[in-house]
């Protein structure tokens, strides 16, 4: 057995973060509102206590943040101040050994409303200036080009990507920021943890879960137009930087078997499935065919028109990456067609390996 000497020079070492959570300086620069700037605790002053905080939002909801925003604390629009501190923020990156630092650029910054013929310059030119900064203590930028940032205006006049209409202006988003930073970044992700529409339509898919009818619907007819926005991403990207790597990025929640039983062998396939359903698309440019089977079983069609097939084909990544928070059990009861890709279910892996196992175990 060969004996592990160390990374390789080459390995890209490194740390994540995103706009909405470390940017701040949520309407300076020409910045319009995201989704993410919606996201509220209630006013911990007024209750005495701090409530759980938003994932989704209802169109009343987002009415009241709007009218009543002094009510509420939104603690993604201050972030950790980075728009005015990246300079520091970096320099201590590289004291760290950082190789990698990986990044989101704000669709809001750059395309205010996401409606604009042109670009906001401000935003442009703040980027310019963290990939300048990156580039001094040679570390490599890996950047998001969606990581739960889209334009409140575009939830409010599209309900989010439960429409169509979000894939050219998402196209025309992604090209203006290739062509901008096609000598400053090479490796790029389309969207983060798409797989997050199983989860929260508004975090992942900017959709008002309260103004459709069938919300398992609206996940994947979000997630099918992300895919076309993302292959059509992708495709520009490899015809503006000859030398990109661009791939897709999703939440891995590996499911287990509760026990040996077929049965809870079988939702455990499923459940990983509907995960690894994401990736599968990206990177061979085709629905899996036990997605159609998933799709028929639960009453579920999708608008899926012939010219997009060859949109995916073109459009393939050129790797996957993953985000691992924790494992869970799954179990065929009742529900467990409900909790099969979830991000959040009530059956936990206690056994697992995670932190976040070990942390509900000794809290529980």
């Amino acid at each position: 057995m060969k004996k592990f000497t160390g990374f390789k020079d080459d390995f890209l070492w490194g740390g994540a973060t995103a706009a909405n959570q470390i940017e701040g300086a949520y309407i300076e620069g020409g910045k319009g509102l995201s989704t993410s700037d919606f996201a509220a605790y209630k006013d911990p002053y007024a209750s005495g206590k701090v409530n759980n905080f938003t994932f989704n939002v209802t169109s009343k909801e987002l009415a009241e943040y709007t009218m009543h925003p002094e009510y509420y604390f939104f603690p993604k629009r201050w972030g950790i101040d980075f728009y005015h501190r990246y300079k520091e923020d970096i320099a201590l990156f590289a004291e760290m050994g950082f190789k990698c630092f990986r990044l989101s650029i704000s669709w809001a910054r750059i395309f205010p409303t996401g409606l604009e013929d042109e670009p906001n310059e401000s935003g442009l030119a703040f980027y310019d200036a963290v990939f300048d900064e990156c580039a001094k203590y040679s570390i490599e930028p890996l950047v998001t080009m969606s990581h739960y940032e889209m334009p409140i205006e575009l939830t409010k006049k599209y309900n989010g990507w439960i429409s169509r209409e979000l894939v050219p202006l998402f196209e025309k988003y992604a090209r203006v920021i290739l062509e901008r930073y096609k000598n400053k970044v090479k490796y790029w992700i389309t969207f983060n943890e798409m797989n997050m529409n199983l989860n929260s339509l508004y975090t992942g898919a900017g959709i008002l879960e309260d103004l459709v009818d069938d919300s398992l619907q609206a996940a994947y007819q979000a997630s099918h137009h992300q895919f076309l926005a993302s292959a059509l991403a992708v495709k520009a990207a490899k015809e503006i930087i000859p030398d990109v790597k661009i791939g897709c990025m999703i939440n891995q929640i590996e499911a287990y078997a509760h026990t040996t039983k077929p049965e809870d062998q079988l939702q455990a396939v499923k459940s990983n499935q509907l995960n690894m359903f994401y990736p599968d698309v990206q990177a061979r440019g085709y629905y899996p065919s036990y997605i159609y089977s998933y799709f028929s079983e639960n009453d579920l069609s999708i608008d899926i028109r012939p010219e997009d097939a060859d949109i995916l084909q073109e459009g393939t990544v050129d790797f996957v990456a993953i985000s691992y928070y924790m494992s869970h059990v799954a179990e065929a009861r009742e529900d467990a067609s409900k909790l099969a890709g979830t991000f959040d279910s009530p059956i936990k892996n206690w056994n697992g390996n995670s932190f976040f196992d070990k942390f509900y175990k000794v809290q529980n």
